[in-house]
């Protein structure tokens, strides 16, 4: 399998965590998602990483339905439960996450890629508030367990460190770790496994 991505992306830095987890061979192809003959588009029609690309050259896209699929391809270090409400569970984790990873790619992209006098303050201020909404709904709903989901590691905590590094990557001023102490615990124990030290944004 090929993975098509960037190093500084909180989706592909999930992927590539489910591939290490679940120890699945693959390749890393960088993507310069600016570069005018980029071929992302011929594999993926919505331009976004990322993007699996599988033995038959058939594409996967969209890191949810990437992550789900990979966690079918070899029982090694199962990451869903196998259905119910467990399985809602962690997906919910997934959402809320992916959410806070929405919104602040949205604030950041208007503070740097639209002129500064056309860029609404209104708007950054909006985006963040969803951050740090979802922070805080990350942090009740963890408590003080040591993983998201029935204290055991999944897709759930894989997602929420992926927000978190990239929060800590891009929107150092938010200063999440003094608010959320039990966040930063999460996160402490998430960066000592290899699959997080090997996908470290850069």
């Amino acid at each position: 399998m090929k993975l098509i991505g960037t190093t500084t992306s909180p989706y592909v830095r999930k992927v590539r965590i489910v591939l290490n987890e679940k120890k699945i061979d693959y390749v890393f192809e960088l993507e310069n998602l600016g570069a005018p003959g980029s071929t992302l588009n011929q594999l993926n029609p919505l331009g976004k990483v990322p993007c699996l690309v599988m033995e038959d050259s058939k594409t996967l896209y969209d890191s949810s339905v990437i992550a789900e699929y990979l966690d079918t391809v070899t029982p090694v270090g199962k990451l869903l439960p196998p259905g119910g409400r467990a399985r809602a569970d962690v997906k919910c984790w997934e959402a809320l996450a992916n959410g806070v990873m929405d919104a602040a790619i949205l604030a950041r992209l208007e503070e740097t890629k639209r002129p500064k006098e056309q860029q609404s303050a209104m708007w950054i201020q909006h985006q963040l508030g969803k951050v740090h909404s979802g922070l805080k709904a990350m942090s009740q709903q963890l408590g003080e367990r040591s993983w998201c989901h029935n204290n055991t590691y999944s897709l759930a905590d894989i997602s929420v460190g992926c927000a978190l590094g990239w929060l800590s990557f891009r929107f150092e001023q938010l200063d999440w770790r003094s608010e959320y102490d039990n966040l930063a615990s999460l996160f402490d124990r998430l960066s000592e496994r290899p699959s997080f030290q090997a996908t470290v944004p850069v």
